[in-house]
């Protein structure tokens, strides 16, 4: 079996020794010796892994999804659910653009020909137009979640200090950050079921046990209601559940 160097590894996945050393500090990919002067041994193993967890980057997955499917015993099902996702995704990203590349050539001919421009064509840019707004409206939703949970964090330590000195408008405060907050996370949760890789059941947990629960925003830990598995779920709209059971 042979050994690298966090240089040689980093050279072999094509990525930059700070990053090896990164995956490193996360607890993702840990070297299998150090040497008497500190410094990493990888083996063939680790180098396997770390050009998996490289791919796995580079379709999209973040590092929180890569490290809970690491170090789960049903890691391969959980990567093949969460894989399935991503095609989903992709699959419907590459038809959203396949769309507005039909749509800007029927405005082309229509600009050439000075015809009138549609009015489903329009209807249909408006559409997808919409569709993006949606999209990023979901983006900032996460960040907000992210940013309330760390006010909330905050928030608490302040109602200490407040409470202490009988500011009863900062405690006021306090409490309305929490509603926020909670109100933000019940509204990503809500459309969302989970599937188990252990028996591929799809459940809904009450919304308390899946606010409660670890992880991100596409696996948590939860306990599967019918084999009673215990391990990271991946989370499924409830929209594309409906979508493939009209489409069989």
């Amino acid at each position: 079996m042979s050994n690298y160097t966090t240089g040689e590894m980093a050279k072999l996945c094509n990525v930059s020794v700070r990053t090896v050393q990164f995956y490193d500090t996360k607890g993702i990919l840990h070297p299998s010796d150090l040497t008497e002067g500190g410094r990493r041994i990888y083996n063939d193993d680790d180098l396997r892994k770390f050009q998996l967890i490289c791919t796995l980057k580079a379709i999209g997955l973040s590092l929180n999804s890569i490290k809970s499917v690491l170090e789960s015993e049903l890691s391969g099902k959980i990567l093949t659910l969460l894989l399935d996702e991503r095609v989903k995704m992709l699959a419907d990203e590459i038809d959203e653009r396949q769309k507005q590349l039909e749509m800007i050539n029927v405005i082309k001919e229509s600009i050439r020909d000075k015809a009138i421009i549609p009015a489903n064509t329009i209807l249909g840019i408006e559409g997808i137009m919409e569709r993006k707004r949606k999209v990023g409206n979901k983006k900032k939703l996460h960040k907000i979640q992210i940013v309330i949970w760390g006010a909330s964090a905050l928030g608490f330590a302040f109602m200490v200090w407040l409470a202490a000195l009988r500011i009863w408008w900062g405690l006021a405060v306090y409490v309305s950050v929490s509603i926020i907050s909670l109100l933000i996370s019940a509204f990503h949760l809500k459309d969302y079921v989970f599937i188990c890789p252990n028996c591929d059941s799809i459940f809904k947990p009450s919304l308390r046990r899946a606010f409660f629960s670890v992880g991100n925003a596409k696996v948590r830990w939860m306990t599967c209601p019918e084999c009673r598995n215990e391990d990271w779920c991946v989370l499924r709209k409830q929209k594309q559940i409906r979508g493939a059971e009209n489409n069989g």
